[in-house]
């Protein structure tokens, strides 16, 4: 596979959506024709780290990065493994509707304001949906407008969607954490030994963390796998083995913090997407 492969999922009057795969070899890809204009990237699986200046965003799953028409965002990924990341484009009048002016810089132009947002599980589902839905055909155009417009409403709307923000210090702490927890989703980490990694004292880091994040650490990890499971679901048998993998205690445990996320079970997803499937068939 290439270093950077981009998957054109849908392209209308008002929206487009790409699948983008980067196997983690190279930078993503600067002369990608979404950067022309103002996108949202909402990462599915693996991590990179995006450079806009002295500022720095981690995409991982369960966050949308906001990209400005015509800036060239420096790449590269710390964890290896590759990523991969779904990539909506929305008609700029319409975007400028979506987006509250709190999260837009002050002027004529449209420029965002922030680098990147937190989702919630429910937007986090939406992203699995329409990825799924397209990949596979499923979804006729209105009904994927439909969904990439209600994605996008919910990632930047301010009653779902929230600024992660703190000093620089304790967001490079942050950051450097997920990098820690996201090198390997299995593993069942002491927050001892993530303290160890990033070189700071238990307490301060679960303190620095849940400032910064508004989630507490166990927490987000249980979100990033999640949403690895989201990802994988549609192509897998054994949901007990996916679990495991994905470092739940057993299948009743993974099984339960999925109905708590995303407000159905791991099977009962996976069957809505095969069912689609079929119906398309």
């Amino acid at each position: 596979m290439d270093a950077f492969h981009i998957t054109p999922l849908l392209c209308t009057a008002i929206v487009a959506v790409w699948d983008v795969v980067c196997d983690g070899s190279g930078d993503h890809a600067g002369d990608a024709s979404w950067q022309e204009s103002a996108h949202l990237v909402f990462p599915y699986r693996g991590l990179w780290v995006r450079h806009d200046g002295d500022e720095l965003a981690v995409a991982e799953a369960g966050q949308v990065l906001l990209a400005n028409a015509g800036t060239t965002y420096r790449t590269h990924h710390p964890v290896p493994g590759g990523d991969a990341s779904l990539v909506v484009q929305v008609e700029e009048a319409m975007l400028r509707e979506l987006t509250p002016p709190a999260l837009l810089c002050e002027g004529d132009a449209f420029v965002f304001a922030e680098q990147r947002l937190r989702l919630d599980a429910r937007a986090s589902a939406l992203v699995a949906m329409l990825r799924h839905s397209l990949r596979e055909g499923i979804a006729e155009p209105l009904e994927a407008e439909s969904l990439a417009l209600t994605l996008v409403t919910r990632s930047l709307g301010p009653r779902t969607a929230h600024v992660a923000g703190s000093t620089t210090g304790r967001q490079r702490l942050a950051d450097r954490t997920k990098l820690v927890l996201a090198s390997d989703l299995s593993r069942r980490w002491t927050l001892a030994e993530i303290a160890a990694e990033v070189g700071v004292s238990p307490v301060y880091l679960t303190q620095t963390f849940a400032q910064v994040e508004a989630l507490p650490l166990y927490r987000y990890q249980l979100r990033l796998r999640l949403a690895r499971a989201l990802d994988r679901l549609a192509d897998v048998d054994d949901l007990a083995q996916l679990g495991l993998e994905l470092g739940f205690s057993s299948h009743s445990h993974f099984s339960a913090a999925f109905q708590q996320a995303y407000g159905r079970s791991p099977s009962e997803f996976r069957d809505a997407v095969i069912a689609r499937r079929q119906r398309k068939g």
